[in-house]
């Protein structure tokens, strides 16, 4: 392909523990294709530009007109505490907030428990200087103090700093009068103004957030400088965008800015793929699971809409305020180590093997079972198939009976394929779980959802969620293990901000609420307009955070701009609040606590009939494949998925092999071809019936 017949590609990119993933849309010819390489752990820069190459098939990256990244850089870095050297300058009196946290444990009913905060004691250092409650400056800034601070800290090794005062939420005069102070000695860029990651209420929160944000300026934005720079060098002129965790996209200066937007960009943009998929299937609410090696993640999409929470944990007091798509994580991925603990009772997970060494069947040394030696040696998994991306030319089934039989059969006294099959089991009810406490315990009867599941080992435990969880539908997504970077194609750009109100209701000032919002949207404006992008059309979402008097969360409540007035804000909450809790609770005062507000810049969207199968006749099956299920064998028949023409219904037991996943239908399931090329899952009638759920 050359460069001057070669049309302008978009490209999304999701950088996993062992697969780097690429889906290509052309644009102009209306076709897609996907692109799977090994990850380089630790390098993860070299697995994104293994994968790019690929996409040139020999031209270079200037056929590439945008390049979207989801990236779990950051994530990682923080779960492994590989981050920069970080201070923080804090107000006289609050150097521990970070490490008193809300007087929190990591075991719940336990009395032991450590935590180490990311910033040690002799690196967190106090000045002069206080603003109350009420944004009035009590004490200025003693300017000599920071930066004499600033200096003993990179004299300490320091690449980073988070100025954090308290009540700066208030009023930031002196935090950004310190800010100036620190920048004007500090040798990078890496300093960190708490107010202007998080102006909002709550000094652990904001302490917490925008020190974990000044840890990662180094990591994250050395590895986005990297890129930029190898892409260049490639010939890409285009503009590089990388996912948040809330679901949309920033550009690259701002992810360099803020990187704490990207914690979990990667599952997020997955579950934005299957929102827009499972939309234009017909199915408005779903739940998503994402299986990869180490973890399976879940997420709940109702009304089309991902869940958004305002606060997350990435580890124990490691807490993030800021939007993001709410997933639940667990250690039930394909690299997840089955055993059996003191007490003889089989465990999987939450360690994993990873993707080096990997699987015992991958022949890397290690010789523990895994969840994917459970399933190559039960059959669902063909070992003498080559591993998708180029991983492996095949999968040592012996290794993986051995593991299985030496930890798991013979401690409990079963056979290798009765163990490999209680492994699964475990690993089905760990996962249904997961699922249970996205949609259950948040008022959602998960019957009434579709179960969409992705990443490289969901399609395999497709029918077991269904049969676990008690879901009438599974859909199958064309490309199941690229599903990441298909949603980083299709998110939007956004931006999130919020400032603290703290007023009661009866009491807003709406002209200080508009001449606050019309501020927030030409800040958000601006960071819009400085991508490059070019979007159909901008949308807003305005929300405020409210509670009753007396109560110490929120409700978040969404208002129009049109319908700002005290009677509208104060009906949107009533409404949220009967919705979430059944009643409102009348006569009893409302106060605004905060103001929030997203821009939506909203890209042009692909047709995913690109992704509809091409083919109009029934190709041959493959085979047949001896799969071991519910305790006794089954010759399963063996079906080419891409091949499928739509509209084919294949009947249980069957194996779909797709170069990025493997589909098991069990048997008593059957599985349609869509016409966008989803894989839509259903029970047989008289499985239904005999499961009681007709």
């Amino acid at each position: 392909m050359s460069r001057t017949d070669a049309a302008p590609l978009v490209v999304g990119v999701d950088v996993g523990g062992t697969f780097t993933d690429l889906f290509v849309l052309d644009e102009a010819r209306g076709t897609a294709r996907i692109v799977k390489v090994p990850s380089t752990r630790g390098e993860e820069a070299r697995g994104f530009m293994n994968g790019i190459d690929r996409v040139g098939e020999g031209a270079d990256a200037s056929i590439i007109s945008t390049i979207v990244h989801g990236t779990t850089v950051g994530t990682n870095a923080l779960l492994e505490r590989k981050v920069a050297r970080t201070g923080l300058i804090t107000t006289t009196g609050f150097r521990d907030v970070l490490e008193m946290r809300r007087r929190d444990r990591p075991a719940t009913w336990g009395l032991r428990g450590s935590f180490e905060p990311i910033v040690p004691r002799d690196l967190r250092l106090e000045v002069d200087e206080r603003v109350l409650a009420d944004g009035s400056v009590h004490t200025p800034v003693d300017l000599d103090q920071v930066t004499q601070a600033a200096h003993a800290l990179l004299a300490q090794g320091c690449q980073a700093v988070c100025v954090f005062f308290v009540n700066a939420y208030a009023n930031p005069a002196n935090e950004a009068a310190a800010v100036a102070a620190v920048r004007a000695v500090w040798p990078n860029g890496h300093v960190t103004a708490a107010t202007e990651v998080l102006p909002e209420i709550r000094e652990f929160e904001r302490c917490s957030t925008a020190t974990l944000n000044a840890a990662l300026q180094p990591v994250v934005g050395s590895y986005l400088e990297r890129l930029d720079r190898d892409l260049k060098q490639h010939g890409f002129a285009g503009e590089l965008l990388v996912v948040q965790s809330n679901g949309g996209i920033m550009s690259r200066e701002t992810a360099c800015d803020i990187p704490i937007r990207t914690a979990l960009s990667g599952p997020a943009a997955g579950v934005i793929a299957c929102a827009e998929i499972a939309r234009a299937a017909g199915f408005a609410d779903v739940v998503t699971g994402d299986m990869g090696g180490t973890s399976f993640d879940v997420s709940l999409v109702a009304d089309g809409q991902a869940s958004l929470a305002a606060q997350t944990s990435i580890d124990f007091g490691m807490v993030v305020r800021a939007p993001m798509i709410q997933i639940e994580t667990i250690g039930a991925g394909g690299g997840s180590i089955a055993s059996v603990d003191a007490g003889g009772l089989l465990q999987v997970g939450p360690e994993s093997a990873g993707s080096i060494p990997g699987p015992a069947c991958y022949g890397r040394g290690n010789t523990r079972p895994t969840v994917t030696d459970a399933n190559v040696l039960l059959g669902r998994i063909a070992a003498d198939r080559p591993l998708g991306g180029g991983l492996l030319a095949a999968l040592d089934l012996e290794k993986a009976r051995a593991a299985i039989a030496t930890h798991v059969a013979e401690p409990l006294g079963l056979d290798p394929h009765t163990a490999a099959e209680a492994i699964l089991t475990v690993a089905n009810a760990k996962m249904a779980g997961a699922i249970r406490l996205v949609s259950i315990e948040r008022g959602h009867d998960p019957r009434k959802f579709a179960y969409m599941p992705f990443g490289g080992g969901g399609a395999l435990h497709v029918c077991a969620m269904m049969r676990e969880v008690g879901t009438r539908t599974g859909i199958v997504p064309r490309y199941p293990g690229v599903t990441s970077a298909l949603g980083c194609v299709i998110a939007d750009m956004r931006h999130d901000a919020v400032q603290t109100l703290n007023r009661s209701l009866a009491e807003l000032d709406l002209a200080d609420v508009t001449a606050r919002i019309d501020a927030l949207t030409q800040s958000c404006d601006d960071r819009l307009n400085s991508s490059g992008v070019a979007f159909e059309r901008v949308e807003e979402v305005i929300e405020f955070d409210m509670l009753y008097a007396g109560q110490s969360h929120t409700m978040r409540a969404a208002v129009a701009r049109d319908a700002l007035s005290v009677e509208g804000i104060g009906a949107s909450f009533e409404a949220a609040y009967r919705a979430a809790f059944g009643r409102a609770l009348t006569g009893i005062p409302v106060r605004v606590m905060n103001l929030r507000y997203a821009r939506i810049g909203v890209r042009p969207k692909f047709d995913l009939a690109v992704l509809a199968p091409t083919a109009t006749e029934m190709p041959k099956a493959l085979g047949t494949q001896r799969i071991y299920h519910d305790g006794q064998w089954w010759d399963a028949t063996r079906y080419a998925r891409l091949d499928l023409p739509v509209a084919t219904v294949i009947e249980g037991p069957a194996i779909l092999e797709q170069p990025d996943t493997t589909i098991w239908i069990e048997p008593g399931f059957n599985g349609r071809v869509d016409t966008l090329g989803n894989l839509i899952v259903e029970r047989d009638a008289a499985t239904d019936m005999n499961t009681g759920d007709a």
